[in-house]
Formats: structure tokens, C-alpha cells, sequence
């Protein structure tokens, strides 16, 4: 596929959803052009940086299936990579149940409100969203190649609807549409098919309306009835005025409310009473708004930017379709929110904004009445443009599990990396159900949108930290093609996602970093090692070799641990003769310090070469053990003086070098015929003296007490002993079971 069937247009569609014909109307009035403007250009400059970033990713070499994950795991390494990974897929499953609660409100709300089972709206939503759910996952589970078919036809009903709304709000500038709504003072009454009239004049006699039966204890004009409807007239007055009106200067700043506060002309001053549970035709509000909510609420109608990205295996040129497809789509899709904020406000009344589910104007969607020719063309077409959303989401996030399957990095998800039908990803595709049926269980957009909004932010932060990483590391593999990013865009998109995610919701935010943080640490743990070259393990070795050459700088004697170098004796099965020196070493510096743990095997590396890497191996397993904190290292070399020399003279880098040898005091060295042991042992002595390091010897090392071991009670003497310069420790530990430790 080339850039505009294979990015452009996928992008388009995904970005322009559930949160545009639902609840747009109502960010405006709730927030005010000013507010609204002001989150719809910060989410879409967050999209728009990382889609920069995405496309240095793209164009820096061969992008195949996976996409997203694959860029970031690539580019950051298993860890992060399984992290964000799973993070993506779980924000792709959540966007399923959005679309899928989107789909059933408009079902509900405006095609077939008759159709309630239960008296609670939450209940209906649950059981026509599993339903419809169900529905969805067999579709794509047995024809997904229809879904993909079907999605042109989807896309144009979303092109068709944004059309009709343009096509009305020009129309509001020369015939505004006749929509009235029914005020009392300034609170807004919901259209219950009553008169907006208090009483009614019929042959001379006055009759009170149902209206005022509403607002009264009686059917009779002497009835007693709410004081403020007898204190203030009932109006009707135009719903959508129109672009000339002037309208624009009364929505240009927000108008919060609490959970159950009334929808009205002004910012509510005073305390209000909870309407929720009263038998009064009010528009209540029915969740509690403010600034940084609407935020977490309005991110998702930005995300979609990778679903070019994720169809990278199927485009002819990816380098080049993905940047130029996807910056385009969210240039496309900014300019549309950004004039459809402004336009709305201009042309419709603050408080028929506010009313989220149309009550007013007997639940018919606020678009709806503004679009030309026919509200239907709002219904018909968001409710497909839902239905065909959920279907790619619940299409894309199983093939995405598959992906991080494949790779062998979450052992537990090696089940879901396999195919059981029609090469679908079955096993995948159930989970990714079970999951979406939480959030439908959820039956609430406005509390789905935030959890998605966290994931999705997670992921582009660290795409853009990918990015910035790659380029200030000025690694030789990173050489992007696309000739409009730099590393200061990465970081400023990965501020702004940072930013976002703690902005809209600080709890969901801690909430998706840690769900991040124990796969990240699983991973680590537990995960497959992957040799990918990736930037964090590059950072730590440009940070590591920064502090060795400041270290180097500064050499001199420091007030710190002892810097140990333990020289090991293996035995013939390449074992650790004395395990409990390791066990003296983690006791005497506590996991503190420097520890290089050495053996020298005797012969030449060419012949030798396979046991030295078989003896690290067994050392590796002896600290583990002993809970030992350090660096192993065995050489080879022709005789053991010559190895232990040089690890004496060479061991370490830089400044993080040692200044402590600690070897075993040799066993039955006065009755080994062969004189070679305890001449090692001098020559390692004087060697160590000449380089002027302290020295530690441990006789009697094997019967030292292990970690686990606890001594009730003793003594330790220490005696210093200096000697040509040398320095050397005696530590002899004087113990109740009259054994005695010599150091």
C-alpha cells in the first residue's frame, strides 16, 4: 500500500472518533473555547512531536511487523520494550471498549431508546456492550479480512459526518435551524414533551401545564410549589443561534460544575443543592468537571498516529509513507478539532453545549441538530465510524500481543505468540476479549478515556525518549533520514506526554507506571536476554565511562570501603576450593565498594579458553551463594605466579581499581612435597607489597561462619602492621568455640 491508502487515511480515521461526535460539544461548554483550545493544541503538539520522533525511528532502518512495539523494544531494549509493549496493547484494548461504549450509547441514547432492559443506564450500557462485544470478536475472529474491506466504507461515514457539520455551520451564518430550548430563570429543563409555558389559557379559563405540575405538590394553580420557579419566568430561547449571533463572547471561558449541579446560563457562585434524585426537569450534570478531567477525556481522540506505523509490513516504502502519512493526518485532524472548537462556540449556546446527552432537545445529539441535511447522518455515521473502530482495535491489539509473544521476552506470554485458526491469533484474541470486557463492565466513556489516555502517553513518552537517547548517544547505527527532527523535539514531546499524564490524572498516572515498573522488573528478572544494542544499556556505559575518567582525575586516597581484589584457587572440577572467603568478603564490606573476584588457570587460552568461561560460570553460582556483590574474571596464562602478577598489576579500569588483595592462607604447605604452592603465596605477598597495596590473608578460611550463620558471642582484635611501605591487616577472630580465623 502506498502513503495515502496504507497511513493517511487508516491515521484519519483512527484519530477522528468516539470523543468527537460524543463529547466535543460538551469539552467546549464545559471548558469554554479559551480552555478547549488550549488542551486541543497541547494534545495535538504531544502527537505531533512524537510523530516526529516516530518518523526518525521509521527512517532509520527496516521498520517490519510490530511497529510501535517493535521501534521502541528495538531502540530501548527488552526491558522498556516489553514494558511499553504490553502498555500499548493494553491502551489498544481499552480503546476497543471505548469505541465499543461509544457505539452502544449512540445505539441507545438516539437510535433505539426503547430498547432499555434495566432502570440504571450503567446496567444497559454492560449488557449491550458485552453483547455487542461478542459480537465484534467473532466477526474478527473468523472474516477479519472483512474488516479490512469494510474499512473504507467506515472512513467515509466519518468523512460524511464532518462534511455535515461544516455544511451547518455555514448554514447557522444564513438560516440558524430553528431549536429551541426551555429555560426557567437561567437553568436549563430537560424535554419531557411538556409545554415551556407555566400555565395555559383555554376558552378563557387558566390551567396549570405539566410543567408546572413538575415544580408543584398538585395539579391546582393554589398548589404549593418550588420557590424558584415561582420566582422566575420560563423561556424559550434559540439553541444553536448561529456564527453571527455574537454568541462566541459568552462561551470563551469554562463552566464547571460538581456530580448533580445544575447545567446553566452563568458560572454557578453559589452552594447547590443535588438534583440527581429529585423529580425536577433539570440538566444536571452527571460527573463532576474540571479543567484537568476534560484533559484525560479528550487525549484519546488524538491517538491513532501509529496506526500507519503498526501496518508497516504491508507498505511499499515504509521510510517514506510513514512520516509523510502520518504527520499529514494530524496536521489534518489538528486543523479540524481546533476550527470545530472555535465553530461550535460561535454558533450554539453555552448551555445546549453543556448538555452531554441531548435532554433538551428530546436526545438528539447537539451535532446532530447542527449538521445539515439530517441529525441522522450524525447518528448513522458516528455509530459506524464506533463500530468500525472497535473492530480494528480488537483486530490490531491481539497481532500486537502476538508480536511481543514472538519475541520470548514475557516467558508467561509464549502461549499467545501461537496461531490456532484461519492463521489468527486466537489465544491472543481471547485475552484481548477478556480485557475489553473490563472496560465495558466500566459502562462509562468518560471513566474509560482517562486509563486509555495514561497508556497511550506512556508509550509516546518513550518514544520520544528512544529518540532523544539515540541521538545524544550519537550511536553509529543511528542515522535517520528524516531531515526535520532533532534530539530537542524528542525531549520536549516526551515533557509534554510526561506532563499530560500527571496533568489529566495523577493517580491513573502512578497507576500505569507501575503496571510499567513490574514488567519492566519481570522482565528483567525473568525475561529472555536479547542482544538488540539498545540506548539504555548505551547511556550507562556513556555515564559509567564519564564517571571513570572523572574518577581518574581525582585519583587520591578516599574515606571509603576497601577496594578488594580476591584471588581464588579452583579445584579439578573448575570449583571454588574456598566458597566461605566469598562469604568473608560480602560480610567484611556489606555489598559496598569494589570487588573484582579472580582465578588464573594454568596453560594456554587457545586450549583453555572454554574452561575459563566454564569457571566464571561456577564463580558466578559461588557468589550468587554467598550473596556476594562484584566482578569475575578468570585468565589464563602459563604458570599461576605469572596470572596472579598481573591481575595484581591490571584488574580494574581506571580509578576502579583495587587496593586490597585478599587471598587464602596455603593449606598443608609444610607437607606438600611440590614447593611451588607456598612460593606462589610469597611471590603474591611481595608483588602486592611492591605495588603498595594492603594486604588481607584468611588461614583457617573454611570454617568462617556463612551469611547465614549468627555468632551469639566473641571477640575481634586487630592489630596493624606496616611495613615497607606495604600495609598488612591482621584480624584474628577469637570465638567461644576456640577456633581462631586468622586474616
Amino acid at each position: 500500500m502506498g502513503t495515502f491508502i496504507g497511513v493517511y487515511l487508516p491515521c484519519v480515521q483512527s484519530i477522528l472518533g468516539v470523543i468527537l461526535f460524543l463529547r466535543l460539544t460538551w469539552i467546549v461548554g464545559t471548558a469554554g473555547i479559551m480552555g478547549s483550545f488550549a488542551m486541543v493544541f497541547m494534545c495535538c503538539a504531544c502527537t505531533l512531536l512524537t510523530a516526529i520522533s516516530m518518523s526518525a525511528i521509521a527512517t532509520n532502518g527496516m521498520v517490519p511487523a510490530g511497529g510501535s512495539y517493535y521501534m521502541i523494544s528495538r531502540a530501548l531494549g527488552p526491558e522498556f520494550g516489553g514494558a511499553v509493549g504490553l502498555c500499548f496493547y493494553l491502551g489498544t484494548t481499552f480503546a476497543g471498549s471505548l469505541y465499543i461504549l461509544g457505539t452502544i450509547e449512540i445505539f441507545l441514547m438516539y437510535i433505539m431508546p426503547n430498547a432499555e432492559v434495566f432502570e440504571t443506564r450503567e446496567h444497559n450500557m454492560r449488557l449491550y456492550g458485552t453483547c455487542c462485544l461478542a459480537s465484534m470478536v467473532l466477526v474478527v475472529f473468523v472474516g477479519v479480512k472483512y474488516v479490512n474491506k469494510l474499512a473504507l466504507v467506515f472512513l467515509s461515514c466519518v468523512i460524511l459526518s464532518i462534511m455535515a457539520i461544516y455544511a451547518g455551520v455555514i448554514r447557522t451564518a444564513i438560516q440558524p435551524p430553528d431549536v429551541q430550548i426551555c429555560m426557567l430563570g437561567d437553568r436549563l429543563l430537560g424535554n419531557q414533551n411538556f409545554k415551556c409555558v407555566k400555565t395555559e389559557v383555554i376558552d378563557n379559563i387558566t390551567y396549570p401545564t405539566k410543567l408546572r405540575e413538575l415544580f408543584c405538590d398538585g395539579p391546582f394553580l393554589n398548589a404549593t410549589c418550588d420557590e424558584y420557579f415561582i420566582q422566575n419566568n420560563v423561556t424559550e430561547m434559540k439553541g444553536i443561534p448561529g456564527l453571527l449571533s455574537g454568541v462566541i463572547s459568552h462561551n470563551l471561558w469554562g463552566n464547571y460544575g460538581p456530580f448533580g449541579s445544575l447545567v446553566e446560563m452563568r458560572q454557578q457562585s453559589e452552594a447547590l443543592q443535588d438534583y440527581s434524585n429529585v423529580n425536577r426537569p433539570y440538566v444536571l450534570n452527571d460527573i463532576t468537571t474540571y479543567f484537568t478531567l476534560m484533559v484525560g477525556i479528550f487525549f484519546p481522540s488524538v491517538t491513532g498516529i501509529m496506526a500507519g506505523s503498526n501496518r508497516s509490513g504491508d507498505l511499499r516504502d515504509p521510510q517514506r509513507s510513514i512520516p509523510t502519512g502520518t504527520i499529514l493526518a494530524i496536521i489534518t485532524t489538528s486543523i479540524t478539532y481546533m476550527s470545530f472548537v472555535v465553530l461550535f462556540g460561535a454558533c450554539i449556546e453555552g448551555v445546549l453545549l453543556r448538555d452531554k446527552f441531548g435532554y433538551s432537545v428530546n436526545r438528539i445529539p447537539v451535532l446532530g441538530i447542527l449538521a445539515w441535511p439530517s441529525p441522522w447522518i450524525i447518528v448513522i455515521g458516528s455509530f459506524f465510524s464506533c463500530c468500525g473502530a472497535g473492530l480494528q482495535s480488537l483486530t490490531g491489539a491481539p497481532r500486537l500481543l502476538q508480536a511481543i509473544a514472538h519475541d520470548g521476552i514475557v516467558p508467561f506470554l509464549q502461549v499467545f505468540g501461537h496461531s490456532k485458526f484461519n492463521g489468527e491469533p486466537t489465544w491472543a484474541l481471547l485475552l484481548t476479549a477478556v480485557i475489553c470486557e473490563i472496560g465495558v463492565l466500566i459502562a462509562s466513556i468518560d471513566a474509560v478515556a482517562p486509563i486509555l489516555s495514561m497508556f497511550f502517553l506512556m508509550c509516546y513518552l518513550f518514544v520520544n525518549l528512544a529518540c532523544a537517547i539515540q541521538t545524544l548517544l550519537g550511536t553509529p547505527n543511528w542515522r535517520p533520514r528524516f531531515k526535520f527532527y532533532h534530539w530537542s523535539l524528542s525531549f520536549l514531546g516526551m515533557s509534554l506526554c510526561l506532563a499530560l499524564m500527571f496533568v489529566s490524572s495523577w493517580y491513573h498516572a502512578l497507576i500505569a507506571v507501575v503496571i510499567a515498573g513490574c514488567i519492566y522488573k519481570y522482565i528483567e528478572y525473568r525475561g529472555a536476554e536479547k542482544e538488540w544494542g539498545d540506548g539504555i544499556r548505551g547511556l550507562s556505559l556513556n555515564a559509567a565511562r564519564y564517571a571513570l575518567l572523572k574518577l581518574e582525575e581525582s585519583w587520591g586516597i578516599f574515606k571509603q570501603w576497601p577496594q578488594l581484589l580476591v584471588l581464588l584457587s579452583l579445584d579439578s572440577d573448575l570449583a571454588v576450593k574456598h566458597p566461605r572467603l566469598l562469604s568473608f568478603t560480602s560480610q567484611l564490606k556489606a555489598g559496598k565498594g569494589l570487588t573484582i573476584i579472580c582465578s588464573v588457570l594454568q596453560g594456554t587460552y587457545m586450549l583453555r579458553g572454554t574452561e575459563a568461561k566454564r569457571a566464571e560460570r561456577s564463580m558466578k553460582t559461588s557468589m550468587a551463594v554467598e550473596k556476594t556483590k562484584g566482578f569475575c574474571h578468570v585468565v589464563v596464562c602459563s604458570n599461576l605466579r605469572d596470572g596472579f602478577s598481573n591481575l595484581i598489576q591490571s584488574a580494574g579500569l581506571g580509578g576502579m581499581k583495587h587496593n586490597t588483595v585478599l587471598i587464602a592462607w596455603p593449606n598443608n604447605w609444610r607437607q606438600a612435597e611440590d614447593t611451588l604452592t607456598w612460593k606462589n603465596f610469597i611471590e603474591t605477598v611481595r608483588e602486592t607489597t611492591a605495588a603498595h597495596q594492603a594486604l588481607l590473608v584468611a588461614k583457617n578460611i573454611d570454617h568462617f561462619p556463612s551469611n547465614a550463620e549468627r555468632l551469639a558471642e566473641g571477640t575481634i582484635d586487630v592489630w596493624w602492621i606496616v611495613h615497607d611501605g606495604g600495609l598488612l591487616m591482621l584480624l584474628p577472630f577469637l570465638l567461644r568455640q576456640h577456633k581462631t580465623f586468622w586474616v
